[in-house]
């Protein structure tokens, strides 16, 4: 397989253009033809992607088709472009795991690149397909992750895990589970700034109201309201939609960061002392 970057990109000519993300619940006919055209450029014969979509779809390959252009690939067509959405990512994953790791790389980046140029709302990341946001979103949520890392919070950093994952979900995406565990997320680690490991977040506030600058401990309270509210004790016909338990994904994380590097700058001076 050959490898070789494109003129624009060699010349520093290149600019991936991001566009506004419009699509989640789909998977435009494009990005259907896409997946040929990149699988292809990888020296794969339409076979082989045959063997992926009929494991994918559970449906047994037509034994009439025996050339591989134009007879399977135009089958192999046909699958992708029938099948239901949800589907079409699953393929890609499936893709994924049937790659070299050479392979799996050219790939990813160049369906990654399809999703951020045609503003679809997904992302590959190690391999699996998650919801992909605005840029302050994914900056917000990458920056968390580390931050909770370094701190050594792993309960904080599998709750905002999970959040995502729960975003992720297809066909349906769980919002209120994502409401759920991004509020968790910002808990852990407030109970460990503040070493009460029982409280609510509401009543932390309430305890502690020097460990998030006034006026902002504030919009802390109404988000724990907010997320009460609708990732606890949903009312019939009042359900989340998918940006807000967005929204609450990005400002929790913004707010866990914060809070996490106040724990770090705290550790690193206690563990400066002489004594």
């Amino acid at each position: 397989m050959i490898n070789i970057e494109r003129f624009s990109k060699r010349q520093g000519l290149f600019a991936l253009k991001e566009k506004e993300i419009t699509i989640r619940e789909d998977a435009p006919e494009g990005l259907r033809g896409y997946i040929k055209m990149a699988y292809y450029d990888l020296n794969k014969n339409p076979s082989d992607l045959r063997a992926i979509t009929t494991r994918v779809l559970r449906i047994p390959p037509d034994h009439n088709n025996w050339s591989e252009f134009p007879n399977i690939d135009y089958e192999v067509g046909e699958h992708l472009e029938s099948c239901d959405w949800y589907l079409v990512y699953d393929i890609i994953e499936t893709i994924i795991q049937k790659l070299n790791p050479q392979e799996r790389e050219i790939f990813t980046n160049e369906i990654n690149e399809y999703f951020i140029s045609n503003g679809i709302g997904w992302k590959i990341e190690n391999g699996l397909i998650e919801t992909r946001g605005d840029e302050v979103f994914e900056t917000a949520v990458k920056t968390v992750v580390s931050v909770l890392e370094a701190a050594k919070l792993e309960t904080a950093k599998t709750e905002i895990r999970e959040a995502l994952n729960d975003l992720s979900r297809r066909p349906i995406p769980d919002i209120t589970g994502a409401i759920q565990h991004s509020l968790a997320c910002l808990e852990c680690v407030t109970r460990e700034v503040t070493g009460d490991s029982k409280s609510t977040l509401g009543d932390l506030m309430k305890k502690f109201p020097g460990i998030i600058p006034t006026p902002l401990d504030q919009a802390v309270t109404k988000i724990w309201g907010f997320t009460s509210e609708q990732g606890r004790h949903l009312r019939e016909g009042q359900a989340p939609e998918y940006l807000e338990a967005e929204l609450v994904v990005e400002v929790t994380s913004a707010i866990a960061t914060y809070l996490g590097k106040k724990l770090g700058v705290a550790k690193t001076e206690k563990d400066d002392l002489p004594f």
